[in-house]
């Protein structure tokens, strides 16, 4: 079965301070998770225009940076399921990057997207294809394996009808670079997230898990209510069919993944509440 896990992202405002961050993965722990996926700028000191940045998008990363995380993680008997980097930092310095991956036990380096690039622009993306190839053989011969992770904007199409992801998946080596299929975010862009994981196959190797849908009870003051993250099994995500094409796939971890919108206002109640959904299905 695969390794159920926690993103870090989802618990930067519960990973301030050491007792708060140890607090916080006992109750991981306690909730039936096995594992946690860690980002590289929150398990160091973080810029204020990347604090901005991520905030801006929905995405608060704490002030955790300067935690002895190595130590943290080891303490907690969590495993690390692989480590978000951006594709920079690799292309400089793929040794640095491969020695930190194996000094948290984990050889998987995931690639979270890129800022201010043209997805809709075929040759882009061709560029970037080429780039992920190259950081992915760079990190192989170290014994680390690239993968790439989605948020919505792989899914705008360009002029010949395709989109990104698309691209990415046609011009990518399976041998230097895989996916973590974020199945959210294509659903939020209109895409079918079932249909995605058929045409990756194989090289879907970890799955960001999120369900969608909305708190709104009693009357509606419009037809139309806005969705957000919410609780696996509380949503209107297909989970239990993208759960059962996962397995059939041979996902290596199931990562957990929300950033706002949480139960009570709170990460851990909401990742408590998405546990019953992860320890029924995997």
């Amino acid at each position: 079965m695969p390794i159920k896990a926690v993103q870090q992202f989802m618990l930067g405002t519960v990973m301030n301070k050491e007792a708060q961050a140890r607090e916080t993965m006992e109750q991981m722990k306690a909730a039936g998770y096995d594992g946690i996926e860690l980002c590289g700028f929150m398990i160091h000191p973080s810029g204020f225009l990347v604090k901005m940045m991520t905030k801006a998008a929905g995405m608060p990363v704490g002030n955790g940076g300067k935690l002895d995380w190595p130590r943290l993680v080891k303490e907690s008997g969590l495993k690390v399921v692989s480590i978000h980097q951006d594709l920079g930092s690799v292309e400089r310095n793929p040794a640095a990057v491969a020695e930190e991956a194996e000094l948290f036990g984990t050889d998987r380096i995931v690639i979270t997207g890129m800022y201010r690039f043209a997805y809709g622009e075929t040759e882009e993306v061709k560029k970037l294809s080429e780039r992920l190839n190259k950081a992915g053989a760079a990190l192989n011969k170290a014994g680390i394996r690239l993968f790439y992770h989605n948020h919505n904007c792989e899914f705008l199409k360009n002029a010949s009808g395709r989109n990104a992801y698309q691209i990415l998946l046609e011009e990518t080596d399976a041998s230097m670079v895989n996916f973590e299929f974020d199945s959210y975010w294509c659903a939020e862009c209109g895409e079918n997230p079932l249909t995605v994981m058929e045409a990756l196959g194989s090289r879907m190797k970890l799955w960001h898990i999120n369900d969608r849908g909305t708190r709104q009870t009693g009357p509606c003051m419009t037809p139309i209510v806005k969705s957000d993250s919410m609780e696996l099994g509380t949503g209107a995500m297909p989970l239990m069919v993208l759960s059962d094409k996962a397995k059939a796939l041979g996902v290596e971890a199931v990562i957990l993944e929300s950033h706002r919108n949480w139960l009570d206002k709170s990460p851990v109640r909401s990742f408590e509440k998405s546990a019953a959904f992860m320890k029924a299905h995997f």
